[in-house]
């Protein structure tokens, strides 16, 4: 995968991607003037560049960690700890991945709100709120609306798994499952090759 951190010029999605917000939110700031940026000329597409999105970033307080490493961020919340280090394992091998961890729905709040991860892979049971409350809360926030959320369970009936998709879960994913099968949901979701 080529890395981030040698471009120079950025497109609208990849700024979007960058700074986990959505693409008519960067095209909105771009055209009024909050990003600096350029037009193709004879188009319509945008082109910021690397030291007008660092500024952007700086002044909007989004971390430049993202850009620095050009990994897909992976938030891993589950209290089965044998769960927890396969999918690290797994998705660090592969190498398009980042991945932090979190046991509770409390600590996956904070862990969220830090790493501002892509993805969330969210067990249904937690020792102190169930997925629901997670997905919930992380929905409210604009920050994450790019964010997607796999939620895995192997007990959740149909009425929670459609509360689950109520409160904003992409995917559902019954246990025991394939660990292939959530890494291929994971890029189909992220739009990985």
């Amino acid at each position: 995968m080529k890395s981030i951190e040698r471009k120079t010029v950025f497109t609208t999605g990849e700024v979007a991607q960058i700074c986990n917000i959505s693409q008519q939110t960067v095209i909105r700031c771009f055209d009024s003037g909050r990003l600096k940026g350029f037009r193709v000329p004879g188009s319509k597409f945008r082109r910021i560049p690397l030291e007008s999105l660092l500024n952007f970033m700086k002044a909007n307080e989004i971390p430049p960690d993202k850009l620095e490493s050009g990994l897909k961020k992976v938030l891993v919340v589950d209290d089965d700890l044998p769960i927890i280090e396969m999918f690290t394992e797994l998705l660090e091998r592969d190498g398009r991945f980042e991945v932090e961890t979190a046991q509770t729905g409390y600590d996956a709040g904070i862990a969220t709100e830090r790493f501002r991860p892509d993805i969330l892979i969210l067990d249904y049971k937690l020792p102190d709120i169930n997925g629901t409350a997670v997905c919930r809360t992380v929905r409210k926030n604009s920050k994450f609306e790019h964010m997607r959320v796999i939620a895995i369970s192997g007990v959740a009936d149909p009425d929670e798994i459609q509360e689950l998709r109520d409160a904003g879960v992409d995917e559902f994913i019954r246990k025991p499952f394939d660990i292939n099968t959530v890494i291929g949901k994971i890029c189909e979701l992220l739009n990985l090759n």
